[in-house]
């Protein structure tokens, strides 16, 4: 359960930080900061499903294993 939980918070900060930099470090035109603004969504909410299927697990309920990813 501590290692999930740990798991999940660098997963998170990892997010974020990627996040944040392409959002306020890197000049690109805007065309293309749309594009990669919709693709840093999608990775987001993936990694979102990730997490919350992360949490399922730890706390017991059942989870269908085609949405569980093994690393």
């Amino acid at each position: 359960m501590i290692q999930q939980l740990v798991g999940i918070v660098l997963i998170l900060i990892i997010c974020g930080l990627i996040w944040w930099v392409v959002e306020q470090l890197i000049p690109i035109p805007e065309p293309f900061r749309k594009a990669i603004y919709v693709i840093l969504v999608i990775i987001v909410v993936l990694v979102a499903l990730h997490v919350i299927v992360m949490l399922a697990q730890a706390a017991g309920l059942p989870v269908p294993q085609w949405a569980v990813i093994k690393w």
